[in-house]
């Protein structure tokens, strides 16, 4: 392929939600800690995100909602992160990922988007005038040597992913808890289907592991077949 490989990871509840919410102030990686029955068994999620890939995709609205922008700046690891946002991530969330990241690939429509003042030797930007992740994840592979690479944005990034047929694997891990909400982001979210003719541009997958994780947790694993 002239793309890296693909892993949609992500922690979600039974009913597919990857939020406790539809407000930016609810958010799994802050509220399921707090709630007994699923925060025993969370740090399973975590444990297993330690062993994706070496290069982790991201949004910026995601990142900004779990603290990004006023976080510490980390120690730098061995993860290079890509963070497409055109207007959450603010000046300190660019040098935040700088710092933590072994290469930080920016990807934005924004001309006045910060990281653009920010002169550090990791840091790249891909702009683009209209969103192509194809081109996004082409470039990656041609001009950082990017082979494999996670992906944990949002359920509307999610869902271009997939009907542009740009996922290959899902590692799913599952938290033993119902949210609810019509509005709260789940797996994949944006525009639904409204006809037949556009069945092909579902995500039909193939399990290939099913583990039962300890207090009621489940890690599900899917090949992408078509």
């Amino acid at each position: 392929m002239d793309r890296p490989v693909t892993t949609l990871f992500m922690l979600m509840s039974v009913d597919g939600k990857i939020s406790t919410g539809a407000s930016d102030h609810l958010d799994v990686d802050k509220d399921f800690p707090k709630i007994a029955g699923v925060k025993e068994g969370l740090h399973q999620y975590y444990e297993i995100e330690q062993t994706t890939d070496l290069w982790s995709l991201n949004s910026g609205r995601v990142q900004a909602k779990i603290g990004i922008n006023t976080a510490d700046i980390p120690n730098k690891t061995p993860v290079s992160f890509v963070v497409i946002d055109n207007k959450h991530l603010k000046e300190h969330g660019v040098r935040y990922f700088c710092a933590f990241s072994k290469q930080f690939v920016l990807v934005t429509s924004n001309a006045e988007h910060p990281a653009f003042g920010i002169e550090e030797d990791n840091l790249h930007i891909i702009y683009q005038n209209e969103l192509s992740l194809k081109d996004v994840l082409a470039k990656l592979r041609s001009q950082y040597s990017c082979e494999r690479i996670t992906i944990q944005t949002g359920g509307t990034l999610n869902e271009l992913f997939l009907r542009e047929k740009l996922i290959d694997y899902l590692d799913i891990v599952v938290a033993p808890v119902l949210v609810g909400g019509k509005d709260t982001s789940t797996l994949i979210d944006g525009k639904s289907l409204v006809s037949e003719s556009e069945l092909s541009r579902l995500g039909v997958l193939k399990l290939q592991e099913c583990v039962v994780l300890e207090n009621s947790y489940l890690r599900l694993r899917y090949e992408v077949i078509h």
